[in-house]
């Protein structure tokens, strides 16, 4: 039985030590190596003065010390904290201050840049250590730390329900929120999408979402609970994607929907051939995009989903279902429990929208050192008898669904970005389709406009597919022929490429700050 993160990685070393688990280059690891310089990093980490429940960071590319990091720090009793490797100086900071981290695992060039302001940071692990004046009283290298020798040194004890992770949001609604995860959280994340994917230890799995990111993580966590093998990648361009596919021979994608749009802008000749599955995350992938999916690797299962950071995975589209369901997020996964409800908590029909509230393991603990934003998306559970009691959260995700009379999930768009124009409720989601739709869109993020007599008309930002020569009133034309009057965009933005969060989705707070603060766009 496997209870926390740390079991994952020991059942597997224990079963096949001499195989291999992580690919990175023309290296790699295997479970039993993996696991043994796991514990002599945990054991420097605990004579460093790590102590159960200690915020440990970590500032990194894809390397196989990630993933040691990842254990070792778990085996502490420590939670440890992923920062996602482009995430700016400033975002860092937040990160680590606002975690409180004793420990700060990194590059000698990042910590350069952030040490000056972080005054309170006793340890620093550098991964390139060299003979570096830092200000931190603490300095150790990579080579010091492998070198643990001291086996007298005694690890606490780790239960299901200790905090095994911190993983920030991207901030697209404010600051980023740390949203606590438990170690049963994770493991019983891997275990479900890993069911349901029907994962095994001939799976090949390409890595190229960051640990940073839920999804990312269960790329790991999954690989290693099914003794399957994870590549370790970070790309610049979809052309290295189709080439690492076909190079490692890899059976398993998971990437956000922008990548999957992206990918389908270049051919693909044979490079994605040896996929048995791929996944979506971070948005619903047109329904246009999931149709040419289809097309080009008929013998893939396409597994199409939706889930929130605070909850993991919600729902699945079962893929025998994509040709006759391509634009549903399907029914909740295994195990859970997801719910559709009105402004005062009542069921909503089918056909209406309401809250998408997701109830059981997948839940997280809310939101580290902020009781206010917990409060608020971590409630009672509203159709819990009150006769019990002691109560149970569930977490409101703050995205619209609405549910068909087969129990198939439909997203629609989330409650703050919900467009509301003369009357009319307007889902920023339906209209990005249809644009979509129209075979020379690359990528698009529509949004309400304050608008004095409609109280908002849409807005749309878009980049156009490379070749196409089309301008705004080619868009407006469009749009007129295909959707009412009052989803007909008042406002149209051409851009060249459309900016990205760390996660890799589009950056809609970023886009959305440049054109309100555009007065042109507005009048």
């Amino acid at each position: 039985m496997l209870f926390t993160v740390v079991d994952l990685l020991v059942r597997a070393a224990d079963t096949c030590p001499d195989k291999k688990a992580v690919l990175f280059k023309n290296r790699a690891m295997t479970y039993g190596e993996l696991c043994e310089q796991s514990r002599k990093l945990v054991g420097s980490l605990v004579e460093l003065g790590v102590k159960k429940g200690d915020r440990v960071c970590f500032y990194l590319e894809k390397r196989f010390e990630k993933v040691l990091v990842i254990y070792a720090i778990s085996m502490a009793g420590a939670v440890f904290v992923p920062i996602r490797r482009l995430c700016t100086k400033e975002q860092a900071l937040y990160i680590i201050n606002n975690s409180q981290a004793s420990v700060l695992i990194t590059t000698s060039a990042r910590l350069a840049a952030l040490a000056p302001s972080l005054p309170e940071l006793k340890t620093a692990i550098v991964l390139d250590y060299m003979d570096c004046d830092l200000a931190v009283p603490n300095l150790v290298s990579w080579e010091q730390v492998l070198s643990f020798r001291n086996t007298s040194v005694k690890f606490p004890s780790i239960i299901a329900k200790d905090i095994a992770a911190i993983m920030y949001t991207s901030g697209s609604t404010g600051p980023p929120k740390g949203v606590v995860l438990t170690h049963g959280n994770i493991v019983a994340g891997a275990h479900k999408v890993s069911h349901y994917l029907d994962l095994s230890e001939h799976d090949r799995l390409l890595g190229i979402l960051s640990f940073g990111f839920d999804y990312g993580l269960n790329q790991l966590t999954m690989a290693f609970m099914a003794r399957a093998q994870l590549v370790l990648f970070d790309y610049l361009f979809p052309r290295d994607i189709l080439k690492a596919v076909e190079h490692y021979g890899v059976t398993g994608l998971a990437a956000v929907a922008t990548t999957w749009i992206q990918l389908l802008q270049v051919p693909w000749g044979r490079h994605m051939d040896s996929l048995r599955y791929i996944t979506n995350s971070g948005g619903a992938v047109p329904v246009d995009a999931v149709r040419e999916l289809r097309q080009r690797i008929p013998h893939a299962r396409i597994y199409l989903m939706y889930g929130l950071t605070e909850a993991f995975r919600s729902t699945y589209l079962d893929p025998d279902m994509v040709d006759l369901r391509p634009d549903s997020i399907g029914k909740a996964v295994p195990g859970e429990e997801v719910m559709v409800v009105d402004e005062n908590d009542m069921p909503v029909k089918p056909g209406e929208i309401g809250e998408l509230v997701h109830r059981r393991e997948l839940v997280a603990q809310g939101y580290w050192a902020d009781s206010e934003a917990t409060e608020k998306r971590f409630r009672k559970n509203p159709f819990l008898q009150q006769e019990v009691c002691v109560s149970e959260r569930v977490v409101y995700s703050g995205d619209y669904v609405r549910m068909d009379n087969d129990g198939y999930f439909y997203f629609v768009g989330r409650k703050d970005e919900m467009i509301k124009s003369a009357g009319n409720r307007i889902s920023p989601w339906e209209v990005e389709e249809i644009l979509y739709r129209s075979g020379f869109v690359s990528e698009v993020v529509a949004m309400g406009v304050p608008h004095e007599v409609y109280g908002q008309v849409v807005g749309v930002v878009l980049s156009l597919l490379p070749g196409v020569n089309k301008g705004e009133k080619d868009i407006l034309d469009y749009c007129r022929n295909e959707v009412p009057s009052y989803m007909v965009p008042g406002h149209v933005h051409i851009w060249s490429t459309l900016p990205r969060n760390t996660n890799g989705k589009l950056d809609r707070a970023v886009i959305r700050e440049r054109i309100l603060g555009d007065a042109d766009f507005r009048r």
